[in-house]
């Protein structure tokens, strides 16, 4: 199960999708997110499902790591769905005890797990295409007029990028943690959910150790490079928005456009 976590996972290419500007792509990630909750009808999705397709084809990304890393999603996705199918409004199709089903609800219930999967691939494909080193260089320029403000930018992104490169090295980390307290005799399937708990304790305290020993290493190595903030701190390779990065941003904003427009019409 943790193998499928893959957030926070880069994988290298040559596409038009890893080309684009950073800033590009967390802007279209916006646009996207806000389309989807925008999107009321079976058309709306229905688009905002073909722009994920288009994206995940150009980029290459195998459709099996995108639906990989949804597994462990699956009882969220799920659980909320169940929530809409017995709280839909209108007359019942099926009723027991205090839970009813209407088409209201099911058609709540498909939108929202839609939405769900839709928004985690979309978020996904940000990460897949963009390295950490970019993630951090597109946040930082993006957050750039809030330097006024005197919010730290370079450290808030910073931490953002560490957190998501980490994701990755604390699942290997983990899993190679289980490994070792299974070859030990511990069972971690077993018993009920207070058991279950309980036998998750010597996993999380050697996770903790090693965490905490990783964070003070980094520290210790960013100090010895005599790192200080982003104050004076120069780039090798400068950012440009290209013709790409226009036309994405304008594909975005017009898919954005026509979802507004289909839910003030109703359709």
């Amino acid at each position: 199960m943790l193998k499928d976590i893959t957030l926070g996972q880069y994988f290298p290419g040559n596409t038009v999708v890893h080309r684009m500007d950073p800033r590009t792509k967390i802007l279209l990630v916006i646009i996207y997110i806000a389309a989807l909750f925008v999107a009321k009808s079976w058309i709306s999705y229905a688009v905002m499902l073909v722009c994920l397709t288009a994206a995940i084809a150009v980029s290459r990304i195998n459709l099996k790591v995108m639906l990989k890393g949804m597994k462990p999603l699956i009882f969220i996705i799920v659980l909320t769905a169940l929530l809409n199918l017995f709280y839909g409004s209108g007359e019942p199709i099926a009723e027991f005890w205090i839970f009813k089903i209407t088409r209201d609800g099911i058609t709540r219930a498909i939108f929202m797990a839609s939405r769900i999967v839709m928004l985690v691939m979309g978020t996904f494909m940000l990460t897949y295409t963009t390295s950490p080193i970019m993630l951090t260089y597109g946040l930082e320029l993006l957050l750039g007029p809030l330097k006024k403000l005197k919010v730290p930018v370079h450290e808030l992104a910073m931490v953002m990028s560490m957190a998501l490169r980490l994701i990755p090295t604390l699942i290997e980390e983990t899993d190679k943690i289980m490994s070792a307290q299974k070859a030990r005799g511990a069972q971690f399937d077993t018993g009920n959910l207070i058991e279950k708990a309980k036998a998750m304790l010597p996993i999380l305290v050697p996770l903790f150790i090693s965490s905490f020993r990783r964070a003070d290493e980094l520290a210790t190595a960013m100090e010895a490079r005599c790192y200080h903030g982003g104050e004076g701190r120069t780039r090798l390779n400068v950012l440009k928005f290209a013709a790409r990065d226009y036309m994405g941003l304008g594909l975005g904003l017009t898919v954005l456009a026509v979802v507004i427009v289909l839910a003030r019409f109703g359709l």
